[in-house]
């Protein structure tokens, strides 16, 4: 599991999958190029939607994923609330990352459905959203997101049904 720089688990995964070093922020974990470090998550992060979204990943690991979105004018509908579209982001870019993780190596976990309860509006702050998986299967997983602000209040609670396919050719 990765964690948060400083906390106790930095190391990379040993468990059902074993990483190859190969760089500072890159290994081949079965058979897939996949960051080592939580920096190294970040900075894919940063190559894809995360230019667009402010997101940032805090906990990777088969068991759960935690990530972070700041709530400011990039994420807000025109209301000044945050945008329903932008936890389904965060919810799926969590889910997706776990899922990923649980995945043999020519097999890839992508996105097939997704649902989100909108419980509490946000006009600032940071969010955490915390997936967990609830069913690992052969060909699908089903993860949970529950997504809180910084007063731990719930403010999206998400499901998201992942179709595990072939890997596309890069």
């Amino acid at each position: 599991m990765y964690r948060d720089r400083g906390q106790p688990g930095a190391e990379p995964p040993t468990t059902n999958y074993e990483a190859r070093t190969t760089n500072s922020t890159e290994a081949r974990v079965n058979g897939k190029d996949r960051p080592t470090t939580l920096d190294g998550w970040n900075e894919r992060l940063d190559a894809v939607i995360g230019q667009a979204i402010p997101m940032r990943f805090e906990e990777v690991s088969p068991e759960r994923v935690v990530m972070t979105m700041q709530v400011d004018s990039r994420v807000h509908q025109p209301m000044g609330l945050l945008h329903g579209g932008a936890s389904v982001v965060l919810a799926e870019s969590a889910a997706s990352t776990g899922a990923n993780l649980h995945c043999p190596p020519d097999m890839v976990a992508v996105g097939q459905e997704i649902n989100a309860n909108h419980i509490r509006g946000q006009r600032d702050g940071t969010l955490r959203a915390t997936a967990e998986p609830l069913h690992v299967g052969r060909t699908s997983q089903v993860w949970s997101i529950m997504i809180r602000d910084e007063q731990d209040r719930l403010v999206c609670a998400s499901r998201c049904t992942l179709a595990v396919i072939p890997s596309p050719g890069r």
